[in-house]
């Protein structure tokens, strides 16, 4: 039964190494290695499905390797098969299957058409590592496959305005579920003293005998795993993402934010539910949540002049259902729930081209006055307050914008006053400072050593926000990112016991990426007029293959799983003591930051209506 896990984690992966090499036109090649790949993940799943129940539905865990071990901390791949994991197997193998088969004729002779395939398979192949994933730490790896691919799938028509706007919108939410799981694996780092598995979560006694004399330490690590959980399944405050997420293609939308990509959050409180079971704060806000969640998105959806947000809505308002239903521990109900709605949401999408013209032919027709409804019962006041709040959205869009993003903003733009070579000069001197610190730290007076670390992680997170606030120079923004991730190494550096050879896994990736993006900004400066940040410039166009290599030092500056980053953000984590909240809080806001301004650049630089005018350029607002 093992020999079956390796094909379900490795048939997705070899499948995209294999899309990426084929040339665009081969159109037949792309599609059929999409659907047939896919097509034998699912039969396999069935064989593996009938296997399991004739053994008695063991639960497998399987420890594979370790990719970095010291002391306490080791990071080791780990894949965990139960009922929740077949259930999301079959789901997904058979939907995906579908949608590749669906995708090869809707977007026939479609400019991105090869851009379409790798990226399905590549969230696929992120899909299969979540499911199986037996800890956090390779659930993670997934986890950041599945955001990288769905911005590039929302921004798939780069040369329109909104797509690629919409797509920086959503990643910047999926940032902040991002997060809640580093800060999530951070705490459990503590509370366990290990890199802990799913499996011994299942362990009641260790489970309560870890939280006897911990449990603010439990509630805040499931808080974390409930916002990590609300961002990617577009539960309040995060629900606004959902309907901007639809500008990709139909197939995309109905993969990703009708039937998988949005159910990822439930499934992450499937897993961990043996751990905030009793937990009853906890439970209580999940089904207030869920609750509101529900109410506010019927009403949001019932107001929508647009098919696609219509269900967008509709599937948020079922997932606050499901979010309900786990939180009081009905797990098959759960999951029940779960293949329907993602089975109906994707039959929904797929279909809703041709629902405007029925719709129409019904008006036409078949007209019918309205029926009378709930909302006609209600007050007429209440009732037009409900309708104007509904068509605003509730205001969840501008919320996140005036509480969170604009106040980033407007810190960063009070720096304006200082040119590159000033603030080169201010960070130059307290890198150094900091430098000479930590060589004279035996002969530092401790209070005034236990500071330090918070000092530099703040000005690193002052930092972070000037880089995503900058506006001009694009060397100077990802020169300030990389500036950052030095601030970081040095709070963390003073820490008692640290190790350096981990901020060599931490910085070796941040400083290649860097060096090799700024060679490509470089390039871009010498071939065209004027690159800033004020305006999108869409040189994915004439310059794709420098884009695709700006796109890969992006995501080595962000920490995603291509480069020893991704693995030194949780070695840096693992070093940061338990009463260091501050510590913990600012390094992950900085996180959260420079992963937005390294998208931002990218975005800014390579996708959007292109600058030149002999390119036709679509309308700001198509």
């Amino acid at each position: 039964m093992e020999k079956f896990i390796h094909l379900f984690i490795l048939l997705p992966i070899v499948a995209f190494m294999v899309s990426v090499m084929i040339p665009k036109k081969q159109e037949r090649l792309l599609s059929r290695v999409a659907f047939v790949s896919v097509g034998l993940q699912f039969i396999a799943a069935v064989l593996f499905l009938i296997l399991w129940i004739s053994k008695g539905t063991p639960i497998l865990n399987l420890k594979e390797f370790s990719i970095y071990k010291a002391n306490n901390y080791d990071f080791f791949i780990d894949f965990y098969v139960d009922r929740i994991t077949l259930v999301y197997l079959l789901l997904g193998s058979l939907i995906t299957f579908v949608i590749t088969v669906y995708s090869r004729y809707y977007l026939h002779r479609e400019e991105g058409y090869k851009r379409f395939f790798n990226a399905v398979l590549f969230f696929y192949s992120g899909f299969n590592i979540i499911i199986f994933s037996g800890n956090i730490e390779t659930l993670f790896i997934g986890w950041e496959i599945l955001g990288i691919s769905s911005f590039l799938l929302i921004a798939f028509y780069r040369d329109r305005y909104l797509p690629v706007k919409n797509a920086v919108k959503v990643f910047s939410i999926y940032r902040i579920g991002d997060v809640g799981l580093i800060l999530a694996m951070w705490l459990s780092h503590h509370l366990w003293h290990e890199n802990i598995s799913f499996l011994k979560i299942n362990n009641t006694e260790l489970v309560h005998h870890h939280l006897a004399d911990n449990s603010l330490v439990g509630l805040a690590i499931a808080l974390m795993i409930f916002i990590s959980a609300s961002a990617k399944s577009a539960q309040l405050p995060f629900s606004s993402w959902l309907p901007r997420a639809m500008e990709g293609p139909t197939p995309s939308s109905a993969i990703f934010y009708g039937s998988l990509s949005v159910h990822i959050g439930a499934f992450l409180l499937l897993r961990t539910y043996p751990f905030w079971e009793f937990q009853t704060i906890f439970k209580i806000i999940l089904i207030i949540s869920g609750a509101l969640t529900a109410i506010i998105a019927t009403f949001i959806s019932r107001v929508q002049s647009s098919i696609k947000s219509q269900i967008a809505y509709s599937s948020i308002a079922q997932i606050g259902l499901i979010f309900i239903e786990i939180a009081f521990g009905l797990e098959i109900i759960a999951l029940i729930h779960i293949a329907g709605n993602a089975f109906l949401r994707t039959y929904q999408l797929l279909i809703s081209p041709s629902v405007v013209s029925y719709k129409i032919r019904e008006q036409l027709y078949e007209y019918k006055p309205r029926i009378r409804n709930f909302e006609d019962t209600l007050p007429k006041r209440i009732e037009n307050t409900i309708f104007i709040l509904s068509l605003k959205e509730w205001n969840l869009d501008s919320l996140m914008y005036r509480y969170l993003w604009n106040p980033i903003k407007r810190i960063g733009g009070r720096w304006t006053w200082m040119n590159f070579k000033y603030i080169f000069y201010v960070i130059a001197f307290m890198m150094s400072l900091g430098l000479v610190l930590l060589y004279f730290s035996d002969k530092i007076d401790i209070e005034v050593k236990h500071q330090l670390p918070l000092f530099f992680s703040v000005f690193g997170f002052l930092i972070a926000i000037k880089a995503f606030s900058e506006r001009d120079s694009v060397r100077k923004s990802w020169t300030l990112i990389l500036f950052n991730h030095l601030a970081i190494a040095i709070a963390i550096s003073f820490n008692a016991h640290f190790d350096w050879m981990h901020h060599v896994w931490y910085l070796s990736g941040v400083l290649g990426s860097w060096f090799v993006g700024l060679m490509v900004i470089n390039y871009l400066r010498k071939r065209e007029v004027w690159i800033s940040l004020n305006q999108f410039y869409g040189h994915a166009y004439e310059h794709p293959k420098t884009a695709l290599i700006f796109l890969l030092c992006c995501l080595g500056f962000a920490g995603f799983p291509i480069t020893p980053t991704f693995i030194g953000e949780d070695l840096i984590f693992s070093h940061i003591h338990y009463h260091q909240v501050g510590l913990a809080l600012f390094t992950a806001l900085s996180l959260i930051i420079n992963g937005l301004a390294t998208i931002r650049i990218y975005a800014r630089i390579f996708l959007g209506p292109h600058v030149k005018n002999y390119h036709e350029v679509a309308k700001r607002s198509s």
